[in-house]
């Protein structure tokens, strides 16, 4: 249970802000305050339970890949059976990783800004110090990834835990300053709000859809705890704690309508509020920390789906595969949090920008769910339709409630969006117009075998690999060192690594061997997209196949390229240097394949796209 409760970290931090906002910009607390406060929590209590519970829950975490989930998830799931060569798929899963991460950015810098923010109650002497702190522990937060988060998962449980009881105790002491609060639990009072107030319905639904922010997180950490545990813990634990905040909020509005300033802590009496701003610091890291690991699994799966280049890699646990940590990735969030908090400066102000990247990146879920669940579960489309489409609706309509925050902070998710789709796109579209152009002037590999039995060279001892994308041609390394060192050496072995739509491969499943001509062999080697590919630890599996060869004495031959615009491209001039500009910063393909530096022999050759 400790660790299940990182998960719902997102959950439990920042939307605890929702009502504050939502009730704000229903009523100045005049005779309204009633009707806002119970329409309000009615629809904060109904979003969590039809988000959250019902969609997440109960039907998206179904949706798995061999235990995996996540929007990269569905992608592969619907490439599986609608075919991969279907465009409007990737688009979506561009579209919502893309939104993904600016949740990444924005979640940070809002939760830890709003948990800061207690201090004004405090000490309103260190209201001008709420950015500096928040700064200061966003860095903190950020130059700890390097050591990984084994270290403190122990701690991670245990603050949640705390966190999400001490929450619903908070709100269990004011449940009963004035029971009409039940009457939330109604939906009846919700959309009779919303009927009734058209001219705030939007500034409502676009603060009440923060009480569903993290809901996406429950779907993309699956494969780390498992649906049992996260369904368990989120039905019988942080659902409960939520609801009993949230509904002790409104009692205590109801009866004490000064409190709207900051109903949450308000909630503790005054020798309480400290130690519940350093809980909520902790959860609000603990938050961010989940939110920063889901952006590093996010990246490496588009890389190996094709949608991203090369990035370094680092393993920080030995148990666990899935704790990695990503330099470059984070040092463009952290810089993307600071200018955040630097240009917004309060969690209020940040709200505007938060709601568009989570019920965008849910939007692209659900569309990519329909598609999953019509043709993957055979449900029909009408079936797939009656079981999601009034939770794309409930999308739609809080993200179209949230638009409306464009001009003041809601371009800032819309922007990076468009940024990183337009990147995704460009190498997806940049290494396709690569491999046409290469294997025009590529040789077939049957032609070279041909040639070398007419005419050999001379054998050098040992084994080369030759890494390549298509085992049909011949490696341009291969070629360019029978060209310019005119020798083969005894044993060859042509590798082609290839990434599946499944999260993992199965050792029996890895590697495949089929010996092609004299000396030559072809290796296909297979790993899943949730998995960082090892070259060598897939060659070890060769020996059971009954090949034989020394590590020691191979030689790992690779290609690197230089590109160069063409006079005539398939993408437009600015599309080429972008393409060009991220191929140059891809990570090394030595330490990608994680093949021993000392063993490698790169050969350079120059190709326009």
């Amino acid at each position: 249970m400790g660790a299940i409760g990182v998960v719902f970290g997102d959950i439990g931090t920042s939307p605890l802000y929702a009502l504050r906002e939502s009730v704000l910009a229903a009523s100045d607390g005049g005779p309204l305050l009633r009707a806002s406060v119970i329409g309000v929590l009615s629809l904060v209590l109904w979003t969590l339970i039809l988000v959250v519970t019902c969609k997440y829950v109960l039907i998206l975490l179904r949706a798995d890949n061999n235990g995996e989930g996540g929007t990269l998830t569905l992608v592969a799931l619907a490439q599986r059976v609608l075919g991969k060569k279907r465009g409007g798929i990737v688009l979506l899963g561009m579209l919502g990783a893309a939104l993904f991460y600016g949740d990444a950015i924005i979640s940070p810098a809002m939760s830890v800004l709003s948990a800061v923010e207690g201090v004004r109650l405090a000490t309103p002497a260190l209201d001008d110090y709420v950015v500096p702190i928040t700064i200061v522990i966003l860095i903190g937060l950020f130059m700890s990834q390097r050591f990984g988060t084994a270290r403190v998962a122990a701690l991670f449980g245990p603050v949640m835990i705390v966190w999400f009881a001490t929450i619903g105790l908070a709100g269990l002491t004011h449940l009963f300053d004035d029971p009409a609060v039940f009457a939330a639990f109604n939906p009846y009072f919700g959309i009779r709000f919303l009927y009734q107030h058209p001219g705030i319905a939007t500034a409502v639904l676009g603060g009440v859809c923060l009480a569903a922010t993290g809901a996406e997180a429950l779907y993309a950490d699956l494969g780390h705890f498992g649906r049992k545990p996260i369904s368990v813990a989120w039905l019988w634990f942080v659902f409960p704690a939520l609801a009993l905040n949230y509904l002790g909020q409104g009692a205590m509005l109801l009866a004490h309508p000064e409190a709207i300033d900051n109903p949450f802590y308000r909630l503790v009496p005054e020798w309480a509020l400290v130690p519940m701003i350093g809980l909520a610091t902790l959860a609000t890291i603990v938050a961010s920390q989940a939110g920063i690991t889901g952006a590093f699994s996010l990246t490496r799966q588009a890389i190996q789906l094709g949608l991203l280049p090369r990035m370094e890699i680092r393993f920080t646990s030995a148990e666990h595969a899935g704790q990695i940590y990503m330099p470059k990735v984070n040092r463009l969030l952290l810089m993307g949090v600071l200018v955040l908090v630097v240009a917004f400066q309060t969690s209020s102000a940040l709200s505007h920008a938060y709601g568009i990247s989570v019920f965008g990146a849910m939007l692209m879920d659900g569309l990519l769910a329909i598609l999953v669940i019509w043709k993957g579960w055979r449900w029909g489309l009408a079936g797939a339709l009656a079981l999601l489409a009034p939770f794309v609706v409930i999308d739609m309509a809080f993200l179209g409630a949230n638009m409306g925050k464009l001009v003041s902070g809601g371009w800032v998710p819309v922007v990076l969006a468009v940024f990183l789709v337009v990147v995704m796109s460009t190498w997806r579209k940049g290494t396709e117009i690569l491999f046409a152009k290469t294997r025009k002037t590529d040789v077939p590999l049957t032609d070279l075998i041909g040639m070398l039995k007419t005419s050999p060279p001379h054998r050098v001892p040992g084994m080369a690999v030759f890494l390549t994308s298509d085992p049909q041609t011949s490696p341009s390394a291969l070629l360019h060192n029978l060209k310019h060192n005119k020798v083969l050496h005894e044993k060859n072995v042509i590798l082609t690594i290839t990434t599946d739509d499944t999260p993992r491969v199965s050792d029996n499943e890895r590697v495949t061997l089929e010996p092609i001509a004299d000396n030559f062999w072809q290796v296909g080697m297979r790993f899943g997209y949730m998995e960082s590919p090892n070259v060598p630890k897939g060659l070890s599996i060769l020996r059971k196949l009954g090949f034989k060869f020394d590590i020691m004495s191979t030689s790992f031959f690779l290609s690197r390229r230089s590109i160069r615009p063409a006079a005539k491209s398939g993408m437009p001039k600015w599309q080429d240097h972008l393409f060009i500009s991220l191929a140059r910063n891809a990570s090394d393909a030595t330490d990608f394949f994680q093949i021993p530096t000392g063993r490698v022999v790169e050969v350079g050759t120059q190709v326009t796209v």
